[in-house]
């Protein structure tokens, strides 16, 4: 029987879903929330499991979300098969969205350029930092990000149509981003698509009427959630929209919301491409620089002449970045996650100049190669060191945070540690050994971004949960939910913004607020300066008894946690 022979494309689709699979999902759930944002964001599909309320469900004693639901629709479903929501089904959502735009992305960019480059520039934007960090967090961001760039795409495709039809998947995208952020989910793809039209010496009116019918029709389902949870919500939810959608963008939000200059998002974006920006930044004292020779006119002119000859798939990524990283930073809140987006298009142009700098440049890559191998080499005689317990007596009677996490990190011995310290072992081996080959094929490349996946895996399925799970409230949401298996717990938080997200979501979204029940008798949750409040304003009203105390500060208030059993005082 004659087996049908597999494309290079169907084997690299294969390959690289096999390894954004295998790096990614079975790790979700080895971390419990020690962060305020996380829980947050999964507590509202807990509040649509309890309530059956899946268009503005109340949580964390009285709050709406800040955000529109399909993120949480997401985690609600998923989490339907196994009966509650946990720390895995609520991460799976953004785990998911990053696979999917990373094979989509393939299939774009291989379809209109080379199988490596597509293939290769998936692996980085897999592998890179802020990108990976965001694929394994509960936060909507991935999810947008995920939408927006699939929209991008088939505007793109509906453009190589000739403009024919209507981009019904373009539309079904933007609509989804919508739902799970607000309108920048079709604001940003057609500006991009818009612009790139204009470059392809379309009229602006062509382009306006060709355009914001598909932005209108767009909009129809999420106008259909925002009127069903205005009338759930009324003034309330309507003042949150315009906050979280006009005045964050103009800079007049109620608070402080990530208020940061406009260089924060080149050095952020550094960040956020490790270690490949490092690659890039190495790079740049080997390259040959020459004199201006030219007018700045000539130069000008040099430009324009470049950009309309440049392909066009390239062009329009080149587009994709420059927009989005313009859009976001007009707005005073600038987040490291916005610009997400832009990780797609910045992943294709790295691809091509690794790739250049393999053949142009080799002693680059040997160099990076090495500070590659000795950080993964280093991390490993580390962690071997400290799991190995050698250092715990020296650490035991230290009072600080490191103490406590070299102790988990010691008892954290498994054989994912041991498979992947073998795994790294043989890629410092294979990247020694074909140096000599370096020029001849691209193993040599990969080889070096297969150590780092490796050197992520190390991290994400032996160390950093163990490290996590140490600073994680979990342990005393556990004493709490012990100490009050049943009913209500009260809380009290000095902020307004802020909860005990983290308690709440282990509580099953049982912490409701002190001062808006005033309760005959109960538990609160109080931090313990926002106590001295509590004891001036209600010691005569109230008898508070302390029933547990946080062995650490709390991950979202960031202070000693308190449990009172409190009595109200009866008039004699």
């Amino acid at each position: 029987m004659n087996v049908p022979k597999i494309s290079s494309k169907t084997s690299l689709f294969l390959l690289l879903l096999v390894i954004s699979t295998l790096t990614i999902i079975p790790y979700l759930g080895l971390t419990n929330f020690h962060t305020k944002g996380e829980p947050r964001e999964a507590i509202v599909a807990v509040s649509m499991l309890q309530n059956d309320n899946w268009i503005l469900p109340i949580n964390n004693g009285g709050d709406i979300a800040y955000k529109p639901p399909f993120f949480h629709w997401c985690i609600a479903a998923l989490s339907l098969p196994v009966g509650e929501v946990t720390e895995f089904t609520s991460r799976l959502p953004s785990a998911l969205a990053a696979i999917l735009m990373a094979i989509v992305c393939f299939l774009f960019f291989a379809k209109r350029s080379r199988n490596d480059i597509a293939f290769l520039a998936s692996l980085l934007l897999l592998s890179g930092f802020e990108v990976h960090r965001a694929a394994m967090a509960s936060r909507v961001d991935m999810v947008l990000t995920c939408f927006i760039v699939l929209a991008m795409l088939q505007l793109y495709r509906w453009w190589e149509l000739g403009l024919k039809g209507i981009p019904i998947w373009a539309i079904l995208f933007m609509s989804i981003a919508t739902l799970t952020k607000g309108p920048v989910g079709i604001v940003l793809p057609c500006a991009v698509i818009g612009i790139f039209l204009l470059f392809q010496k379309v009229s602006v009116w062509k382009a306006f009427y060709k355009i914001i019918p598909i932005a209108l029709l767009s909009c129809i389902l999420p106008l259909l959630w925002y009127y069903a949870a205005y009338q759930q919500g009324g003034e309330a939810f309507l003042r949150l929209v315009m906050e979280e959608n006009v005045d964050r963008f103009l800079g007049k939000m109620s608070y402080g919301s990530h208020e940061q200059p406009i260089i924060y998002y080149v050095y952020i974006t550094l960040a956020g491409w490790l270690p490949w920006s490092l690659l890039v930044i190495m790079s740049l004292f080997t390259l040959k620089y020459k004199r201006p020779q030219s007018t700045v006119k000539l130069y000008w002119e040099r430009f324009k002449d470049y950009i309309t000859h440049m392909d066009k798939m390239r062009l329009f990524s080149l587009l994709s970045i420059v927009i989005i990283f313009v859009f976001y930073c007009i707005p005073k809140s600038k987040r490291s996650v916005y610009i997400l987006p832009i990780y797609p298009f910045i992943a294709y142009f790295l691809a091509e100049y690794m790739l250049f700098l393999l053949k142009q440049r080799p002693r680059i890559w040997r160099i990076f190669s090495i500070f590659i191998a000795f950080i993964g080499g280093f991390l490993l005689v580390v962690l071997t060191i400290v799991k190995s317990g050698i250092i715990d007596k020296y650490v035991m009677s230290s009072t600080s945070d490191i103490s406590h996490y070299v102790t988990a990190l010691s008892e954290s011995w498994d054989i994912i540690f041991i498979i992947t310290a073998i795994f790294i072992v043989f890629l410092i081996y294979d990247i020694y050994k074909s140096k000599r080959y370096l020029t001849y094929n691209n193993r040599y490349l990969y080889s070096v971004v297969a150590l780092f996946f490796g050197i992520q895996l190390m991290l994400d399925a032996s160390t950093l949960p163990a490290i996590l799970n140490a600073k994680s409230m979990k342990p005393f949401a556990d004493k709490v939910v012990s100490t009050v298996p049943n009913g209500e717990i009260y809380s009290y938080v000095s902020s307004s913004m802020m909860r005990f997200f983290i308690i709440n979501f282990y509580a099953q979204n049982r912490v409701i607020d002190f001062e808006k029940e005033m309760p005959k008798n109960g538990y609160l949750l109080v931090g313990e300066r926002d106590f001295n409040y509590i004891k001036e304003k209600y010691g005569e009203q109230y008898t508070f008894e302390q029933t547990l105390r946080s062995d650490r500060k709390g991950n979202d208030v960031k202070d000693y946690i308190l449990l009172f059993n409190f009595q109200e005082n009866t008039a004699e």
